[in-house]
This record gives C-alpha cells, structure tokens and sequence, in this order.
C-alpha cells in the first residue's frame, strides 16, 4: 500500500490468483464493467491470458482518491515464471478456485504455488472465491478447505459470468487490507 499524504491518495494492488480456466479473467472483467473501466489484457491468439491482466479502479471517498490496481496471475504453466513479478508489491489476494471436481487438484497446486511465492503468507490478506458455483458437478465447501487445509476461512461462492458476490470478495479484500494495516 502506497499512501500520499499530499496528494490525499492510496494506491493497493490487489491480485486474483488461481488455477487455468479457474475464471480469475471473467470474474474481473466483470468488475470493470461494472465500474465502466478498461481491462487491459495481454492474450493469447485463443483468448487466454498471456501473462497478467491489469486495470485500475478510482474510488474517490472523502477528500482522498484510492487507486485499486488489480491484477490476474496467468494459470497455464507454460507461463508460470510470470506469476512472482506480478506477485511483487501485492496488498492482498483474491484466491479463485474452479468448484468442478476434477479442478481440486489444479487448485491444490495453485495455492501451494502461493504459499511458496509469498514471505510471510500469514500478513497478507487473502479472500477465497469457489467459483462456477452454478455447473454439475461440484465439490462442497467442506470438501474444497479440507483439501487446501483453509478450516477457519470464510469462502465466498461466485459465478463470475453473472457477477455473483465478485463485489463481495473485492469488499471484503479491501477491508482486511485496511485491517491489516492498523
């Protein structure tokens, strides 16, 4: 977090982390739109996420402006080298995870992959999305923090298309940013 006193301005960044196809991409396209902001997006010739996402949302409140800089991690590992540059300066993370079965190991592979880019994990905020919550089969989420060893961490469902509690998880992200501060 980068606070200007002068200016009246901070500046958090924030990352949505997980695994390939998980829907880190459609969950923040969503919010921009919703804010009426551009994503910018470095894509493969089929559509997929090259090495991150970027956009920027300005949150006037008060006298003070704050600049949320929210990015995607890439979740295809031919691309993986990429992930700790955009790890580099981060404020919090939104964890996606894809609620179909035979997504659970990818997502034990991208947290584990997070634990091991980030010093001193405990410090860092971190909000869990279970998203495609809306697709057959899917695993509980008993199942899904059992699997990731998350027992007393709140899970937010989403489905990123409709925008379902994306806002939420950014809200929440953004309070225990602040509470992790103070």
């Amino acid at each position: 977090m980068i606070i200007n006193y002068g200016n009246r301005e901070i500046i958090i960044k924030i990352v949505y982390w997980g695994g390939a196809m998980s829907g880190k991409t459609t969950s923040i396209k969503y919010i921009f739109k919703i804010f009426g902001n551009n994503l910018k997006s470095i894509e493969t010739s089929t559509g997929r996420t090259l090495f991150f996402d970027f956009g920027e949302l300005l949150i006037q409140k008060g006298h003070w402006k704050f600049h949320l800089h929210i990015f995607t991690s890439t979740g295809q590992d031919f691309y993986c080298e990429t992930r700790p540059t955009v790890l580099q300066g981060v404020d919090g993370v939104i964890f996606i995870a894809d609620s179909q079965p035979n997504f659970l190991n990818d997502n034990i592979k991208s947290w584990k992959e997070l634990c091991s880019l980030i010093d001193n994990l405990e410090k860092i905020p971190i909000i869990f999305c279970l998203n495609k919550r809306d697709l057959s089969p899917k695993i509980s989420i008993d199942e899904f923090k059992d699997s990731l060893g998350l027992e007393n961490k709140k899970i937010f469902e989403t489905i990123a298309p409709n925008g379902y509690n994306l806002l939420e998880a950014l809200q929440a992200i953004i309070k225990e940013i602040f509470h992790n501060r103070s």
